[in-house]
């Protein structure tokens, strides 16, 4: 008989490049503090972003753009998503990359739109009336089948649902026993039912199975107050493409076509331009009744040099029309040509147009000091034990090399410690890791000298 001991339950999450960075690290008057929120120095970039921050929540920002400019490894990404952490999670953040735009099935200028949309929320508010609370039991009451044979049907669902107030017993239709089954709700759920529609949304797990599991990929929610059943100011947040979407596809009747159009994987289709106006007509017409609001997020877009000259002509259009969001560009580019032109050079590979109307935010390269500074935060984030003559040690590789190799460097040497038998990174591991692996400086040094054994 084998019988396991289980190990404790605490949250265990995949660490990426930038998971250590939890917002801009500004104190209340603005001022970047020297390392703070995972960032570490360019405090005048940070204090700009503190800035644009501001407008975007004051909702004066919208439809004008901004470029982080700087050398590569300098935090520009840190800083769009820093912004994003600032923001909250309500203001949507579509991050998305140059090259994107290169797809075979859809238009370059189609993708920028959709990305456009992406980036603009629509916070609508109704009140509704909703029974609401934890599911305390799901049985579905089985009859027999009206038109005779063997199989049984559901006749009705029986439900019951608490809240911090009381409980309560619904009986309710078997199509919402089908809606509770897409939305995959079980006993310990929070759910609301709305009372004239019969939509069932789950809202999340209940707070009190918080530690069940390791890996969380749940959103725990407490348990409501107030009474099951009630009337409740529903928001909710929509993105304008989302609306696209949703009007884009028509759920089709009963004929064959639409049963296979609806089985067959739905290829990306373009949204029309005339489809968007409707859709604008009808959220202006939402936000002058007060029904709804928008929500200018951010769009960012990384390597903004791999656009070319289409799309930043595109993007002159849509910065300007009266929806837009606030649009960050992130380049590592000197003076470069622009894509899809033979010999226009610009700098950062952006046409001057475009240039004169954004504010440029730099990033500078990082001083020594600070790179242990980061190395550290992210040894603490990755949960490496390290001591701080080798996190000085790291500091100088990556002043020598990049930032980015010196923090690559970190996992390796942990994994060598442990076969050496140690609990922390000592110099010894950093040296016997860093004659393993080159960086990019290193490696094209001896590119040069062998130019003759590489085929050309």
């Amino acid at each position: 008989m084998k019988i396991e001991e289980v190990k404790s339950t605490t949250k265990t999450q995949r660490i990426a490049s930038h998971s250590h960075i939890k917002g801009l690290g500004l104190d209340e008057s603005g001022y970047a503090i020297q390392s703070a929120a995972g960032l570490v120095g360019q405090e005048l970039a940070r204090e700009a972003a503190g800035v644009v921050v501001e407008l975007i929540k004051s909702k004066k920002m919208a439809g004008r753009a901004m470029l982080l400019a700087g050398p590569p490894g300098t935090g520009k990404t840190a800083l769009a998503l820093a912004i994003a952490q600032e923001l909250g999670s309500k203001v949507p953040f579509c991050p998305m990359v140059g090259s994107e735009v290169y797809s075979t099935e859809i238009k370059k200028t189609e993708v920028l739109m959709e990305n456009f949309r992406r980036a603009i929320g629509l916070r609508i508010k109704e009140t509704k009336e909703v029974y609401e609370g934890e599911v305390t039991e799901l049985t579905p009451v089985e009859t027999e089948n009206p038109m005779g044979g063997y199989g049984k049907t559901v006749s009705h669902v029986v439900i019951g649902l608490k809240t911090a107030k009381g409980t309560k017993q619904l009986k309710l239709d078997p199509s919402i026993y089908e809606s509770l089954q897409k939305e995959k709700v079980e006993v310990g759920d929070v759910i609301y039912i709305e009372a004239n529609s019969g939509a069932v949304k789950r809202q999340g797990r209940s707070d009190s199975y918080a530690t069940e599991f390791d890996l969380e990929a749940e959103e725990y929610v407490p348990l409501p107050k107030g009474d099951v059943h009630k009337k409740k100011e529903v928001i909710q947040d929509v993105t304008l493409h989302d609306l696209d979407i949703a009007n884009a596809r028509p759920q089709g009747g009963q004929d064959i076509m639409s049963m296979m159009g609806q089985l067959m994987k739905p290829k990306k289709t373009e949204i029309t331009d005339k489809l968007r106006k409707e859709i604008n007509k009808v959220v202006n017409k939402y936000i002058d009744q007060g029904i709804a609001e928008l929500v200018p997020g951010v769009l960012f877009i990384d390597e903004v040099h791999m656009l070319d000259i289409e799309c930043f002509t595109y993007l002159h259009r849509a910065l300007e029309s009266t929806i837009a969001p606030i649009v960050i560009f992130a380049t590592n580019r000197g003076k470069c040509t622009i894509r899809g032109t033979e010999d226009i050079v610009a700098p950062h590979g952006i046409p001057l147009d475009l240039l004169d109307r954004v504010m440029i935010i730099r990033t500078l390269p990082y001083s020594q000091e600070e790179m242990v500074q980061i190395l550290k935060i992210r040894s603490q984030t990755e949960g490496i034990q390290i001591d701080d003559s080798s996190l000085a040690q790291l500091g100088q590789v990556g002043v020598k090399t990049t930032l980015r190799y010196s923090v690559q460097l970190l996992t390796p040497s942990n994994i060598l410690a442990k076969i050496n038998g140690k609990d922390a990174i000592t110099s010894e591991e950093i040296d016997e890791i860093n004659k393993l692996f080159y960086d990019a400086k290193s490696s094209a040094k001896i590119l040069a000298e062998q130019e003759d054994k590489f085929m050309k």
